[in-house]
């Protein structure tokens, strides 16, 4: 199986299942686990495709990923109440997910277009939709507000990548290193609390100061 088709599935697969651990936490039903994970596990790749103009997507395409997806959820759904902290493996799959898509959505861009900056694009976009999906549908705080480094280990991922293609490192080394520094700088700022300069601007005033 080609690297890049193994990325998939396993960003998919990873992603699936930090959407059904949000339906766990949640204490969803049985479909509600099956919802969840495909709408993660999908939402970053569909995304990607739609930039690109790829249609019709690729689950429609291969309906494999959504099979991936159901069994992922079926999983965790007897199996996640003997997880002791959901919440840590949630976060830290996603990181592995991200780091997978990251390199995923690059490649596909720059095969698409020969752009290395849509290629950053759709790399950041394919590894951080379906997280963002996910924590809207659950009600959990999106993974974009917390404070630690999310979207720019995705963009360190996808350039690296990127990089070390133009370069004219084989496939398989351009996308190990991708994936490697996309979860060095996620799974430090997991670990470590690593932080972007964020802005100085008092807060907003209520609007009905501004009527």
């Amino acid at each position: 199986m080609p690297i890049l088709e193994i990325l998939d599935y396993a960003g998919v697969a990873v992603f699936a299942a930090t959407g059904a651990l949000s339906a766990s936490r949640k204490q969803l039903d049985i479909i509600g686990y099956i919802f969840l994970a495909s709408v993660t596990g999908i939402g970053g790749g569909t995304m990607r495709d739609v930039v690109l103009g790829a249609t019709p997507v690729f689950w429609a395409v291969n309906p494999a990923y959504l099979v991936v997806c159901a069994v992922v959820g079926l999983l965790v759904f007897f199996g996640a109440h003997r997880i002791e902290s959901r919440y840590r493996m949630l976060v830290w799959l996603d990181a592995i997910g991200l780091s997978a898509y990251c390199v995923m959505g690059a490649a596909k861009g720059l095969a698409a277009t020969g752009s290395p900056i849509v290629a950053l694009v759709t790399g950041m976009l394919t590894a951080t939709f379906g997280g963002m999906l996910r924590d809207l549908l659950a009600g959990e705080p999106s993974v974009l507000l917390r404070p630690e480094i999310y979207v720019t280990a995705a963009l360190v991922g996808a350039g690296g990548f990127v990089l070390a293609t133009i370069a004219g490192l084989p496939l398989a080394a351009s996308s190990a290193l991708g994936v490697a520094s996309a979860f060095a700088v996620r799974g430090g700022a997991l670990r470590y609390g690593w932080t972007l300069p964020t802005g100085k601007a008092g807060p907003g005033r209520d609007p009905d100061e501004v009527m």
